[in-house]
């Protein structure tokens, strides 16, 4: 497909061309290179065939690719879903419409491919509007000080703390992690290969911090697991004494009371004075587990972007809170055969959903960028009213829409791709 530019051009990638095209899309992110650790993981992860060049004449200019993942949404229900990666162009080639060739060939390929929806982490945020991505889920980031708060510890199973290997551990990790995935919108599964990002551990890439290390929380009578916790420790001292930061990168638990052990350990190891974390849910237990939590010191980031690639089977397939039967005029500038008027049906939990096309007056209006901003429950439809990003045509129908949207738990995505 040709873009914009007539000496630009878009076409799969060929397996012998990936060495290129990743120093290409490194030079487009700033030109640092991968630790060869990281550089040899994101190879074999690599889905070649969903890979894709932007080429000026024969040379290699930009590129992207996708994931096939599988994505929790709000119901409990696992969806196959694109992962899109890796999305990027040389300085000397933005601003002649590289990047929407791009978008232009991947998004009809994953129609093709039969894939309701398109999800993505956004380096800049701005880019991905204007392609039908909404802002979904947000993470949540702590810095705690050890020593001035206490973790309230709530009734539960007795559990048996174990240091561990993390590559040892892993398998047992992974099968918790996997039983958690349908209770949180937004969680993705592990496809084969995705466990090692986990336990990625380049010597380069610790910046100061000890080698990675996991602590079990197991059964103490039959020893099965409950919970985990991978972190790592920068030693520092000041004036006072020992200064070492604790640095967070995984806490899953089966149950609130081994989730509450899990960070009093965290936030009572010797020689340290900080615990930081960089991606939490922004609903997380932490903020209600602590004794202070003025002593937590909060950081809000986006998270996950959704684009709806086809609007009904998209809706059809996650479940909704209560009730609901609206007409939604949706427009797309994008995907043309998106916009129009969808009448979305459904009994409430566990019922299903209808979504058709219609030709009935619209109930609320809105692009498909805020279709997928509210898909997972991060985001209430209510909320993006009020920013003027959802126009309400018949009374009521708003407050309806947005409770059915709504998710208990908040939308969540645990690590990036």
């Amino acid at each position: 497909m040709t873009s914009h530019h007539p000496d630009l051009s878009v076409r799969p990638l060929a397996a012998e061309e990936w060495d290129g095209w990743f120093r290409v899309l490194e030079l487009a992110f700033g030109g640092s290179e991968e630790e060869p650790q990281q550089r040899e993981l994101w190879r074999e992860l690599t889905e070649v065939d969903r890979a894709l060049v932007v080429c000026d004449g024969d040379r290699p200019v930009g590129g992207c690719s996708a994931y096939s993942f599988r994505m929790a949404v709000p119901g409990g229900a696992v969806l196959p879903v694109a992962g899109v990666t890796m999305v990027g162009v040389l300085p000397t080639h933005r601003r002649r419409g590289a990047l929407t060739a791009l978008m232009r060939r991947q998004l009809d390929d994953v129609r093709g491919r039969g894939e309701a929806l398109a999800v993505l982490t956004a380096s800049e945020p701005p880019i991905y509007g204007r392609f039908g991505y909404g802002h979904a889920t947000s993470r949540l980031g702590f810095t705690l000080p050890r020593g001035r708060v206490a973790v309230h510890q709530p009734a539960g199973p007795e559990v048996r703390l174990r240091l561990a290997d993390p590559r040892e551990a892993l398998p047992a990790c992974e099968e918790l992690y996997a039983g958690l995935v349908p209770l949180r919108p937004g969680m993705l599964e592990r496809r084969p290969g995705w466990e090692a990002l986990a336990v990625l551990d380049a010597p380069g890439g610790r910046g100061g911090h000890s080698p990675q290390m996991c602590v079990l929380a197991e059964d103490p009578a039959g020893g099965r697991l409950l919970g985990y916790a991978r972190y790592a420790i920068r030693p520092d001292s000041d004036d006072a004494g020992p200064a070492g930061v604790v640095r967070v990168d995984d806490v899953e638990a089966t149950h609130p009371a081994v989730y509450a052990r899990l960070w009093a350990y965290l936030l009572d190891l010797d020689l340290t004075s900080t615990v930081t974390v960089r991606t939490r849910p922004v609903d997380d237990p932490l903020v209600h587990l602590v004794s202070d939590p003025r002593r937590i010191v909060p950081k809000q980031r986006d998270g996950l972007f959704v684009r709806l690639v086809e609007v009904a089977a998209a809706l059809e397939q996650r479940g909704y809170a209560t009730p609901l039967d609206v007409v939604l005029e949706v427009t797309d500038g994008f995907c043309p055969w998106n916009a129009g008027r969808w009448r979305l049906s459904s009994a409430g939990p566990g019922a299903g959903a209808s979504c058709v096309w219609t030709d009935s007056a619209a109930d609320l209006r809105l692009d498909v960028r805020e279709l997928g901003a509210a898909y997972l429950g991060g985001s209430t439809l209510a909320a993006l009213a009020r920013a003027g990003l959802v126009e309400e045509v018949r009374e009521g129908a708003l407050a309806e829409a947005s409770r059915a949207f709504a998710s208990d738990v908040a939308p969540w995505l645990p690590h990036g791709f």
